[in-house]
């Protein structure tokens, strides 16, 4: 039996080791903060979380039409790391949804370097610093991957309700478009809709370091016709295989019963 338990706690999986920076709630109606725990005034790459963003400035362009449309297809030397569904045919819906990347860098490079930094601006996006990797004008391929975009979890919070509350500078049609790609799921009687970021610092040598990945979940929940605004932040204390952006996702809906008792929802 002692041997028999040993083996079993040696194939158990080990525990995920990653500090949480920032978990916050906000009432989205009114913005006010019903949970804050860590450092939510901290900037880190917004990274796959951006393209709740880019969904709002992409219609507002005229870039985006709905759900299905335009459709685009993956090229040759295109971003593929993310596995078969970004190969191959990708709606708007799916580009959301599988995070893909090369679907951005067409909507940033369509945008050109002007317009997308004004706006970017203009929504008040963090640091609002699309430029890229300093000395090498990648900022329409990769400003919002682990380069020049910084943002909080406390902005981030902002601009979530910003977009609810259809207060920010663009048409109400491209706010509720970005809105309706949010990806849902339920989880103990709320209804979830958001977008997971995960991105890995460079070195110095600009290598990635692995071990340090930014996992984002931001989102809002939805229950009896209130709406809560849900943001974590957490970064790796070591390697671990898979998103950082998706173990923060499931995180909070593994302990979605005690934040909301912490927040008193």
């Amino acid at each position: 039996m002692k041997r028999l338990l040993l083996c079993l706690l040696l194939l158990a999986p080990l525990p995920v080791r990653a500090e949480v920076i920032c978990l916050m709630l906000a009432d989205a109606r009114t913005g006010v903060v019903l949970l804050e725990e860590g450092d939510c005034d901290r900037r880190v790459t917004p990274a796959s979380t951006f393209k709740l963003a880019l969904a709002v400035i992409g219609h507002d362009a005229g870039l985006l039409e709905d759900a299905e449309h335009p459709v685009m297809m993956w090229q040759p030397g295109d971003p593929d790391w993310g596995g078969d569904s970004w190969r191959g045919a990708v709606s708007p819906h799916e580009w959301m949804r599988d995070s893909v990347v090369w679907y951005s860098q067409r909507l940033t490079r369509a945008l050109g370097g002007g317009r997308f930094a004004a706006a970017v601006r203009a929504l008040g996006y963090g640091n609002a610093d699309v430029s890229g990797d300093p000395g090498f004008d990648n900022g329409l391929e990769r400003a919002w991957i682990a380069s020049s975009l910084t943002i909080s979890g406390r902005e981030q919070v902002e601009f979530l309700q910003r977009l609810l509350n259809r207060q920010l500078p663009v048409s109400a049609e491209s706010m509720a478009f970005a809105e309706s790609l949010a990806t849902g799921h339920e989880v103990a009687g709320w209804t979830f809709h958001g977008k997971t970021g995960g991105a890995y610092p460079r070195r110095t040598d600009r290598s990635f370091n692995y071990a340090r990945g930014w996992g984002w979940y931001t989102g809002w929940a939805e229950r009896d016709g209130r709406r809560v605004i849900v943001v974590r932040l957490a970064q790796d204390e070591e390697r671990h295989p898979g998103s950082p952006g998706l173990r923060s996702r499931d995180a909070v809906f593994a302990d979605w019963a005690g934040i909301a008792a912490r927040a008193g929802l």
